[in-house]
């Protein structure tokens, strides 16, 4: 799992996406090739969900979109 930086630059949080897609693969082809558990591509929120799935996520985390935002 990870998270991009919360900013409004679309190319940041594609680019940070993209670096979490290459490592997640070159883990999963060095340590991980006959694990079929090592599978998911966890990254994206509610505010860039869409380019994280662009970018490879297969698990997204979208709770401000259902529920709203928090209230602290």
């Amino acid at each position: 799992m990870m998270m991009a930086s919360y900013v409004d630059d679309e190319s940041q949080i594609r680019s940070e996406f993209r670096i979490a897609k290459n490592l997640f693969d070159e883990l999963k082809s060095q340590y991980f090739a006959d694990e079929p558990s090592f599978c998911e591509r966890s990254w994206g929120m509610s505010h860039d969900y869409k380019i994280a799935v662009e970018e490879g996520s297969t698990m997204v985390r979208i709770g401000t979109t259902i529920f709203g935002p928090r209230i602290y």
